[in-house]
């Protein structure tokens, strides 16, 4: 079992009950192969630090941002609280340490865990809520959040747009061209189906993405494309 009193000095919290942490990093697959051990997994933590997270960071973009309106702020928060930000902060923490998963889960990797990382995360700042309070819940968000994510450099790069909105912007800009994105290939059942799908500047084409839904190829495609264009 891991030691969750090193993770609460990890994140400079000092738990009533250091049980909270633990429920944080339950994974429900980990109760689904050891059933009996009268635990509980973090869903439940998740959903109320999601909520406390989506307070703290709208607050924190309300007083930086005082020219901003409200579209923009929404943006910008979405930027810092998705699961690719929220998954940096667990690789920040080390939470892959602490966590506990099925063998199967234990095993994936990309955007699968990403997911777990940042479901942890919102179930550690609901896990401090409860047994601190707001403001230790605030500091934690503050000092893990906000200083491992750049908000001047999201704003800045508009990497606040998703993918997809980058590359058409930039492609627009710079070559005049609207990119077209093409089913190249579907594979497997209906249920766990497979695309691949290229993203196109006339009839170039500049890069492929592959994912379970066609909206989530079309994002890798732009996500490659940008790096093959440099921008």
């Amino acid at each position: 079992m891991p030691d969750f009193e090193k993770l609460a000095k990890r994140i400079n919290v000092e738990f009533n009950d250091i049980n909270l942490l633990k429920r944080a990093c339950i994974h429900r697959s980990y109760l689904n192969e050891n059933r009996g051990v009268g635990l509980e997994h973090n869903e439940r933590l998740e959903f109320l630090g999601d909520a406390v997270l989506e307070l703290v960071v709208t607050s924190f973009l309300f007083r930086k941002y005082p020219d901003k309106n409200e579209g923009e702020m929404t943006s910008y928060r979405s930027a810092l609280v998705n699961t690719h930000s929220l998954s940096k902060v667990a690789l920040h923490i080390g939470v892959d340490e602490y966590l506990l998963l099925s063998k199967g889960e234990t095993k994936d990797t990309g955007r699968a865990r990403s997911i777990i990382h940042a479901d942890t995360i919102e179930a550690i700042i609901g896990a401090v809520y409860l047994d601190k309070g707001y403001d230790a819940a605030a500091n934690f968000i503050s000092s893990e959040l906000l200083e491992v994510i750049d908000i001047d450099e999201i704003v800045e790069n508009k990497t606040w747009l998703d993918a997809k909105s980058r590359f058409q912007e930039k492609a627009q800009e710079i070559t005049g061209f609207t990119p077209v994105y093409k089913t190249l290939k579907e594979m497997g059942p209906d249920h766990n189906k497979s695309f691949t799908l290229g993203v196109f500047l006339g009839d170039i084409q500049v890069a492929i993405g592959i994912g379970l839904s066609k909206q989530e190829a079309e994002q890798k495609a732009a996500e490659k494309a940008l790096e093959v264009k440099g921008w």
